[in-house]
């Protein structure tokens, strides 16, 4: 055990007692390499962060510029910033559909956070809908969404007047009433396996919203930027929320967050009284300067354009016996296996093989797969190539002990 590793144990708060323990040196591309100098092809993006790989030239150089101009000078929404400005004004642009004002925070679960205290502040209600085994964060509100009581009661009491509903399913929808404050969904449900949207769901909850006048909270964290083939989700099912949450791919491997609303909802957290909602490091110059970079990139280049077909090859090539179905939305992909008890073979076998997958929060049998946008068609083929030989192996391995 290296020197690194033992540190890493005694010192390092983990979030599992089986960490992958992978001991990273350098990334570059759509490669992470370990302490020994060996590629590892990266299929999973950081859970769908890296959007353009690793150090991007691009991002980099923006950072370091940023960095050697200014960071940090005061909190968010007192100095102005150009970053902030810049990339605000360009994402309004990219979105062009009313949604023109940019809340920056530090990450996905704020960006939750801060949704629900908008929602709630704006329309004087306590009411949160949720969807059923969706995932929107770790602190205490956005666990309070959680359905699994299973995990949620070691941290109980959550907020109060959360409910929730299945997703896809539009008998729920009749829950949404006057005495609701928001909705809050994923378009493509991340954590439970990858569940894309049905017969029009989404638009079926903004009309919903609309009659009850509830705030649709549409929850991007993952699904952004590029991830579904489109720059956001909401373009490709065709909808527009009063809320959108952003983050992971949005910093091009920095943290970074927000939520985006039209200005008058926004203008909500400034008065009666101000100061709604603070955060110190929210929209962090060097931060922004990145997601700038990135969504420039995004928007110059036909990364996005080109999500289609790759997903078409990863599901042309992801065809084995050991394999149940593949579900995508874009590059967002889960792996179903027939057998739910060679998931964690599989994925150790992946890391130890040089292909990063990862595992799901509410689905036991399916692995994800969700690389960068730059990942090119032989790259693919040599993943899905790996990924095949284990469950060969795999499946190989049981057959005879089965016969034994």
């Amino acid at each position: 055990m290296s020197s690194y590793r033992r540190l890493f144990l005694q010192h390092v708060g983990q979030t599992s007692l089986q960490p992958f323990g992978l001991e990273v040196s350098r990334a570059k591309g759509m490669y992470i390499f370990d302490h020994n100098n060996q590629p590892h092809l990266d299929f999973d993006s950081g859970i769908s962060v890296s959007a353009l790989g690793h150090c991007h030239p691009e991002v980099v150089a923006a950072v370091q510029h940023q960095a050697a101009t200014y960071m940090h000078t005061m909190v968010y929404g007192e100095h102005i910033q150009s970053p902030q400005v810049a990339f605000a004004k360009l994402l309004s642009e990219v979105l062009d559909n009313g949604l023109d004002t940019v809340f920056y925070v530090n990450s996905g679960t704020e960006a939750v956070e801060a949704a629900l205290k908008l929602a709630r502040k704006a329309t004087g209600r306590r009411e949160i809908i949720a969807c059923r085994r969706a995932y929107h964060g770790s602190t205490i509100a956005s666990e309070s969404l959680r359905s699994d009581f299973e995990f949620t009661r070691h941290y109980a009491p959550g907020i109060p007047e959360v409910n929730h509903i299945s997703f896809n399913d539009e008998a729920d929808l009749g829950q949404i009433t006057s005495r609701t404050a928001c909705v809050i969904l994923e378009p493509v449900q991340a954590e439970n396996g990858i569940i894309p949207p049905e017969n029009d769901y989404l638009k079926k909850v903004r009309q919903k919203c609309d009659e009850t006048g509830t705030l649709m909270i549409l929850d991007e964290i993952q699904t952004g930027f590029g991830r579904t083939g489109f720059m956001f989700a909401l373009q490709k099912y065709g909808v527009i929320p009063d809320i959108l949450l952003i983050a992971k791919g949005m910093g091009g491997g920095m943290p970074a967050g927000a939520l985006v609303a039209n200005k008058d909802l926004m203008l909500t957290f400034a008065s009666n009284p101000a100061l709604g909602h603070i955060t110190t490091f929210g929209g962090h110059p060097v931060c922004i300067a990145a997601a700038l970079a990135t969504l420039k990139v995004l928007v110059s280049t036909d990364y996005i354009d080109q999500v289609a077909q790759k997903e078409q090859l990863f599901r042309t090539l992801l065809v084995h016996p050991a394999i149940q179905e593949v579900r995508s939305s874009g590059l967002m992909m889960a792996v179903a296996l027939k057998d739910a008890n060679v998931l964690s073979s599989v994925i150790q076998s992946c890391m130890e093989k040089g292909v990063l997958t990862d595992y799901f929060l509410f689905n036991d049998r399916s692995f994800r797969i969700a690389p960068p946008l730059i990942i090119t068609p032989d790259q693919i083929r040599k993943g899905v190539h790996i990924i095949l030989e284990i469950l060969d192996s795999i499946t190989a391995t049981k057959n005879s002990t089965h016969e034994a």
